[in-house]
């Protein structure tokens, strides 16, 4: 039975394990420079946010480490008008997510353990 607690203990912290890495900058104009910069995100802030400000002919790209609801706040409010000017801000929370400056569909560390100690767990109880 120690083993199986063990076994549930594991396979629920497995996500926390790694700390969430962003790409972060201040108001840089291109994406290259932007992604010259990692940071590693502390608690309570579990996402990567980018925001790209457009007015003209002027790019602005600012990323960094945010919480969830913070960065969902901000991506509710942005908006780009029909001349394409205006901000936009997207939100990810896996590893380096941010690389592009969209949200990236990676799959999740957990989602990907999680068959794995299903599978385990049933072969504690059966057997």
């Amino acid at each position: 039975m120690r083993g199986l607690s063990f076994l549930l203990l594991f396979c629920f912290t497995i996500s926390a394990v790694a700390a969430l890495k962003c790409y972060v900058c201040s108001s840089t104009t291109t994406n290259e420079k932007c992604n010259q910069n990692t940071q590693t995100c502390q608690a309570p802030l579990d996402t990567c946010m980018t925001t790209v400000d457009i007015s003209g002919n002027i790019k602005a790209i600012v990323k960094q480490c945010a919480s969830a609801a913070t960065c969902a706040g901000a991506a509710a409010s942005a908006s780009v008008d029909s001349n394409g000017n205006g901000n936009k801000v997207t939100c990810c929370s896996t590893q380096l997510c941010n690389v592009n400056g969209a949200s990236t569909v990676r799959p999740h560390t957990l989602l990907l353990a999680l068959p794995l100690c299903i599978l385990s767990v049933f072969r504690l109880i059966g057997g």
